[in-house]
């Protein structure tokens, strides 16, 4: 295994898929010339032509309009929006064509195609461009949703959903890209990580913490000093949100008693309760305490990182909360 920082693992799996797969090729704003805006495409353009690392307008629609139009004509397209919270200006493309071609088709279309953005908050980028929104994507049938964690997940993930023959939506964390990691593995080595199985990151016997994205790092720094105090959490990375590995999760809790669920996305109406309302009717006798949940207080995200920081979790909040449980 090497240590990467995680906007190099990505650069590492774009450039690797590109290079096995002349079909493979990436089209967004600024990834072209300046190597996108957290550096996950540098020297692409230069490697493989203007062909196949495409600078395009400020045209999110457009963006993933000429994306779906690619996949369905045999590209796979990977297709970079600069901040998850414009996926709202795509949103037609992406939840009424993308998403539903295969099936509107009857299976006759598919569209092979990645749609990666940034996610989260913790850079005092206010309300506009800080937003986890992972679960509006999850809503809609026809997507597959990856909410990777670290450089090594994110590398073997991204590797798995430019295979796939069908459309996924790539969520990173931004505060994420220039964090290092020792998981990545060696040059040469062509590991993809499979959807729809979580990653035990920390076994325990006290209480389940099922979570994905940053909130994995915070997660697992709150297990190993709870650990110091004696109480032994099972940390879950989720990995994907679509599919979802309940059967991990509900094996867990079967021998904890304990369910803490985190998520970097509003409380209400999120993937905390959704997570919850799934495995409650597996795990229910099982419980020794009501379920839990953490997540991003329903209110915009400030400008100010005074009033910013307070509303999302972190380690010490995930741990006086684990404690709290136990």
């Amino acid at each position: 295994m090497r240590e990467l920082m995680v906007r190099d693992a990505i650069l590492e799996a774009l450039d690797e898929e590109m290079a096995r797969d002349s079909s493979v090729y990436l089209m967004g704003e600024d990834i072209g010339v300046i190597g996108g805006n957290f550096k996950c495409t540098v020297g692409l353009k230069d490697k493989y032509g203007d062909l196949r690392c495409k600078d395009s307008p400020i045209s999110e629609a457009g963006i993933v309009g000429m994306g779906v139009g690619a996949a369905l004509t045999g590209m796979r397209p990977v297709v970079e929006l600069m901040f998850a919270d414009f996926l709202m200006v795509a949103a037609d493309g992406l939840f009424n064509q993308m998403a539903k071609i295969t099936y509107m088709s009857g299976g006759q279309c598919n569209v092979p195609m990645v749609v990666r953005m940034p996610l989260g908050g913790g850079r005092s980028s206010a309300a506009q461009h800080s937003q986890s929104i992972h679960a509006w994507a999850c809503h809609i049938p026809g997507v597959k949703v990856v909410v990777p964690s670290t450089a090594g997940e994110c590398k073997g993930l991204l590797k798995t959903a430019i295979r796939d023959n069908n459309p996924v939506m790539f969520f990173e964390h931004k505060m994420l890209y220039t964090t290092k990691f020792n998981d990545v593995p060696d040059l040469g080595e062509d590991i993809c990580i499979p959807f729809g199985k979580a990653r035990i990151v920390t076994e325990g016997t006290d209480i389940t913490v099922v979570t994905n994205s940053r909130m994995t790092i915070y997660a697992e720094k709150a297990a190993e000093n709870l650990r110091k105090e004696g109480i032994k959490a099972e940390v879950i990375d989720l990995r994907t949100l679509v599919p979802l590995d309940t059967e991990t999760i509900i094996n867990s809790v079967k021998k904890t008693g304990k369910l803490l669920i985190v998520d970097e996305g509003h409380i209400s109406y999120g993937v905390t309760g959704e997570i919850a309302a799934r495995v409650m009717p597996d795990v229910f006798y099982y419980l020794d305490a009501p379920i839990e949940r953490m997540g991003t207080a329903d209110v915009p995200l400030p400008f100010s990182p005074a009033l910013e920081f307070p509303l999302i979790p972190d380690d010490k909040k995930i741990a006086d909360k684990i404690k709290a449980m136990v």
